[in-house]
């Protein structure tokens, strides 16, 4: 009896994963059947594209670093003063590293800013005009 439970645990720790692995491969593979037999009734290559666009998933926003480097440094605020109330000096260590990696992350999206997104949203807006 005693077996049962770290069983138990090994088994979700691999069950979990392959469920999740077959379940976006159908998910994938049947958008993926849907577009081809809606593809095969379109002649219009401009309808097509739009098509594709609809049910493309890649994030054609560029990463915001700003944003990004804020949450960090909430983050290493938070360990930080759960290892100060609770947990010991060594959360205290870890929530300053991660903090201090949020104020670099949120330095690089200083230095480099999202130029390409500005220009992009100037370029579409004169051509609407």
């Amino acid at each position: 009896m005693e077996i049962l439970i770290p069983l138990a645990g090994i088994s979700v720790g691999i069950i979990v994963p392959l469920a999740v692995f077959f379940w976006q491969y159908h998910e994938t593979k049947h958008k993926n059947e849907t577009i081809l037999e809606i593809s095969k009734n379109l002649d219009d290559p401009i309808k097509l594209e739009h098509l594709l666009s609809i049910f493309d998933e890649r994030k054609k926003e560029p990463v915001d670093y700003r944003r990004g480097g804020l949450i960090t440094i909430f983050v290493g605020v938070g360990i930080y003063f759960l290892g100060f109330a609770a947990l010991g000096s060594f959360f205290e260590g870890v929530g300053l590293l991660v903090g201090f990696i949020g104020i670099g992350t949120m330095a690089a999206g200083y230095i480099y800013p999202n130029t390409s997104e500005e220009i992009t949203k100037a370029v579409e807006d004169f051509e609407e005009r």
